[in-house]
């Protein structure tokens, strides 16, 4: 029996009908939003700027297939870099001050980019490396993120199956850290294949410890460097080789992410962006700039910023005007079409004129990054064509990348210009830089998490922190009854919660009892079990220290405690000690019950 002629017509009429819709949704879906960001990876660190030691052609790429900025500047080390990238503002504004011990975390009036596209109605998730808070709101998860992996300290000790955490909760890594960053931000991707999303992934490499998978370690270790730092007798060969070869497992990476974004077809309504958080991490080859990380010098400064979004940015576009890290949040909202959710005035400004379209008049702007001191008075300040440097001299950069020589006498003006923006940040922000007053909250009502970490806390007596960084270190020779750890902490809300220490123990020193208070609360507990684990971490690293040394932990349940509102000192104190140590102790967590 024939289908019906008038039959055949109104399905041929409804699948037409579908197709526009569908293509026209298509057309209109926002852009998806992939950011990757390095840590400690400079300028220089990438083939696609000159440097023959290494090769990362899928990164290159990204420049190739889109837009990359000549001149792009970011912060002197990790958490201020962060911070400007997600609120569009200086750091100094939002309260980082430092790298640890509280100084990194981002004051909770401050709104981020996550924040504006999930209220547009993206997922968000991050992968890698916070650095911006640990306990929430600070935490990623409050601060516009659905979904987090990885560490929220600024440093990490192991980078092979190591501690880590997913949306609050302790985790055991799979594999070589960057790997997994990867294999978690391309399963976010794939689960949101079919709405908008925003990825946020920032690896935590080429940052020490040295670590890297052999495959390209073999690749570096021998290596006869072609182009080295302009002062050579500074540079570490080795050191120089690992970051090469973790550069090219970054590159590896790269391309795995790309190309998941090919296999589900997003490729075409995805915005990829990279960049990196501050200069190199060692005196290596950076195009003869000065400074590296920690600098407010150029060197210390630059960073790559390429963007792709096919058929929307031109292949090969350079852009010569500058632009900051602080921009990013402005151009990426717009380039989405989504409302920014901050209410508070941006330092950064939308560069989306610069990548799409026909070239535009600019008018020259005034960077400025700021650290070092002891309260943030090393300022530099960048316009078009000049950096004034923390000490007043006046460079002409494209002439003298190496700021060998100061021409304040010959543009006296310009000198005299930057001068005093210089001035006026420094009497704006000098005076509260390091005035953070701000206690560790512990127990937030909205979030069942709270990690407390060695890195926050303050060791009194005999006890020591296990390495010079704190954020991922631990404490150890706890051998006194007068020694203690404390917290200034505050407690938002009050709750009931369950109490877990992480702590290593030999056989020997078993027995010890132990005692968390915070004000009139009090919890006992005992080491009643061994573990008394090697350290690991240092086995793999590729230059000879013991940075990497870490432990794997082991969690005692202490009981629950109750903790009333307000502020107060956390401390934790042994009561008895029958051996010749209470533990080596790396955090506390607390896990609200009601």
């Amino acid at each position: 029996m024939k289908t019906p002629f008038f039959l055949v017509r109104f399905c041929l009429s409804i699948l037409a009908v579908l197709f526009l819709v569908t293509s026209s949704y298509s057309e209109n879906k926002p852009p998806n939003i992939v950011v990757i960001l390095t840590d400690d990876q400079g300028w220089g660190d990438l083939s696609l700027n000159g440097n023959s030691n290494l090769k990362t052609p899928t990164i290159d790429g990204l420049a190739r297939d889109g837009a990359s900025f000549e001149r792009f500047f970011v912060c002197a080390v990790c958490s201020p870099t962060r911070a400007e990238f997600l609120t569009g503002r200086y750091h100094a504004r939002g309260g980082v001050y430092s790298t640890s011990a509280g100084g990194e975390r981002l004051n909770l009036d401050e709104k981020t980019i996550a924040d504006s596209f999930k209220a547009a109605g993206y997922a968000t998730g991050a992968f890698g490396k916070w650095h911006n808070g640990m306990q929430y709101p600070y935490h990623p998860n409050g601060r516009g993120f659905d979904e987090y992996y990885g560490f929220c300290s600024g440093h990490w000790g192991n980078y092979f199956d190591p501690m880590l955490e997913h949306n609050g909760q302790l985790v055991r890594g799979e594999g070589f850290i960057i790997d997994d960053f990867t294999n978690k931000a391309m399963a976010f991707i794939e689960k949101n294949k079919d709405k908008p999303f925003f990825a946020y992934i920032p690896f935590n490499t080429p940052h020490s410890p040295m670590q890297v998978p052999d495959k390209f370690w073999d690749k570096h270790k021998d290596q006869n460097l072609g182009l080295k730092n302009r002062d050579p007798e500074k540079e570490k060969i080795v050191h120089t080789q690992a970051a090469l070869a973790m550069c090219e497992n970054i590159d590896w990476n790269v391309a795995r992410l790309l190309k998941k974004l090919d296999d589900l077809k997003l490729a075409e309504n995805t915005i990829v962006l990279y960049f990196c958080d501050n200069g190199p991490n060692g005196w290596r080859w950076n195009g003869g700039m000065r400074g590296k990380k920690g600098s407010t010098d150029e060197g210390g400064v630059r960073s790559p910023l390429l963007i792709r979004w096919p058929g929307k940015i031109a292949k090969g576009k350079k852009i010569e005007q500058i632009g900051a890290a602080i921009d990013l949040l402005p151009t990426l909202t717009d380039l989405a079409g989504i409302k920014m959710v901050s209410e508070k005035p941006l330092d950064g400004i939308s560069l989306k004129p610069l990548l799409m379209g026909k070239p535009v008049s600019w008018k020259d702007r005034i960077l400025i990054n700021q650290w070092g001191g002891k309260n943030g008075e090393r300022v530099s300040v960048r316009s078009q064509k000049f950096r004034l440097d923390h000490k007043d001299k006046l460079f002409e950069i494209e002439k003298d990348p190496g700021q060998d020589q100061d021409v304040a006498d010959q543009y006296p003006q310009q000198a005299a210009r930057l001068r005093k923006v210089a001035k006026d940040w420094r009497e704006a922000t000098v005076p509260t830089y390091k005035k953070g007053g701000r206690p560790f909250l512990i127990g937030h009502p909205d979030y069942k998490y709270t990690q407390i970490p060695a890195r926050d806390g303050i060791a009194h007596g005999g006890i020591e922190r296990s390495a010079r960084p704190p954020n991922c270190s631990y404490f150890k020779n706890w051998t006194k009854l007068d020694d203690k750890i404390t917290w200034d902490a505050e407690v938002p809300a009050t709750g009931n919660f369950e109490v877990e220490i992480l702590y290593t123990c030999p056989v020997a020193d078993v027995g010890s009892i132990i005692e968390l208070a915070f004000n009139d609360n009090k919890l006992t507990g005992k080491i009643s079990e061994a573990h008394d684990p090697p350290l690991h971490g240092a086995k793999h690293n590729k230059i000879d220290n013991t940075e990497g040394d870490v432990k794997y932990f082991k969690s005692l349940k202490l009981g629950t405690m109750r903790l009333e509102k307000g502020k107060g000192e956390l401390t934790l104190r042994a009561l008895k000690i029958p051996g010749s140590q209470v533990m080596d102790f790396r955090l506390i967590m607390l896990t609200r019950q009601d």
